[in-house]
């Protein structure tokens, strides 16, 4: 499972510099021969200090990280939903996203021009917020005038439909997302249908001056206040900082980190907050061979899990034996298994974040 967050905004406020600084970190190809990268996709890794712990224990020859693929979507402009600045093509591409990182402009740079010659982060926010919902607004005309004669008719499920569809013509036809319209557990697969932009969870990234960076918790509580999003939702960075780091030795991008007083890359935290956001989560396989980070939905049970690896493992599975990957680190494998700490687990078993598994399965 590939996690794909497509980077937004308006021109001019710091996306292809984020984006050059994603690039620089970008995976060899060779590991995801699967993976065709178009030139606007830029594939990482999710960061996780858990897998090069794992692949000592394991005496691993190879690590292979979780990905995470960022699409640089062009600056979308007021009235793209009427096709300007070939508004159409790019919220297209939005469409295909799993997830929307919005940059934001804080920074102040006279030689950088606004859009709208003005430094008004919510102002920004309000403007792409309202194309993305006018997007929506056609599609689900649409689907009204589809199932308006179906419901006149008596038919249950237009019946069913049609009030949660009107709520969502009335929030995106005022220019509110669709997320803002709380839907009922039964009609989850027909809004999913839909494809909404404003429906897909969104993390807002400020972009500041490196001299804010001191004070980011406090832009980060203050934004997220104006948007009224939580805190976490709002991750605070310097663009031109992470594309420095991006162009240094790891070595050296520590040392520099240490001297701005930051612990890690702000893309770091953007990668792990879009893996929370999307109810997403980590086990890992670990032995000689390689150790590698799998992704799956929290709440994913074993054969599943098992499935992510291989198809054929779902449907041919019989058990799972599972370490926490703590103990794998502190005692081995062999350890593990001397200290009853490997436990077999069945067909119900829920999967844990953290959890490394070895899957038995049949022929």
């Amino acid at each position: 499972m590939s996690l794909q967050i497509g980077i937004v905004g308006l021109p001019n406020v710091g996306k292809s510099t984020l984006f050059r600084a994603l690039t620089k970190k970008q995976v060899p190809a060779e590991n995801y021969p699967f993976t065709t990268i178009d030139p606007n996709v830029g594939v990482v890794e999710v960061p996780d200090d858990r897998l090069s712990k794992l692949a000592a224990a394991s005496a691993s020859a190879k690590i292979v990280p979780a990905i995470c693929e960022f699409v640089d979507i062009a600056g979308l402009v007021r009235d793209a939903h009427k096709g300007e600045g070939l508004g159409n093509k790019f919220l297209a591409n939005i469409r295909e996203v799993t997830a929307i990182a919005h940059v934001i402009r804080v920074f102040t740079d006279p030689d950088v021009i606004h859009v709208d010659n003005r430094i008004d982060p919510t102002g920004d926010v309000e403007t792409i917020e309202t194309e993305l919902a006018l997007a929506d607004l056609d599609i689900v005309k649409k689907r009204i005038s589809a199932i308006e004669g179906k419901a006149k008719s008596g038919d249950k499920a237009a019946l069913t439909q049609l009030p949660v569809l009107q709520a969502l013509e009335a929030a995106v036809g005022a220019g509110k997302p669709a997320r803002s319209v709380e839907v009922d557990d039964g009609n989850q697969v027909m809004v999913r249908s839909l494809n909404l932009l404003s429906a897909k969870p969104v993390l807002y990234v400020a972009n500041v001056d490196e001299a804010e960076l001191q004070r980011a918790d406090a832009i980060q509580t203050e934004l997220a206040a104006k948007l009224n999003r939580k805190p976490e939702d709002v991750i605070v960075v310097s663009a031109k900082i992470e594309a420095e780091l991006a162009e240094l030795a790891p070595a050296d991008a520590e040392a520099y980190l240490k001297d701005l007083g930051l612990t890690e890359p702000g893309l770091n935290r953007l990668i792990r907050r879009a893996f929370t956001t999307l109810g997403l989560m980590t086990f890992f396989t670990s032995g000689p061979i390689e150790s590698k980070a799998w992704t799956i939905h929290q709440g994913t049970a074993a054969p599943q899990a098992a499935g992510v690896i291989h198809t054929d493992f779902e449907k041919a599975f019989i058990r799972a034996e599972i370490m926490d990957w703590k103990d794998l680190i502190a005692y081995g494998e062999q350890g593990c298994k001397e200290k009853g700490l490997l436990r077999v687990e069945g067909k119900e078993y829920v999967m844990r974040d953290g959890d490394v598994a070895h899957f038995r399965v049949g022929v």
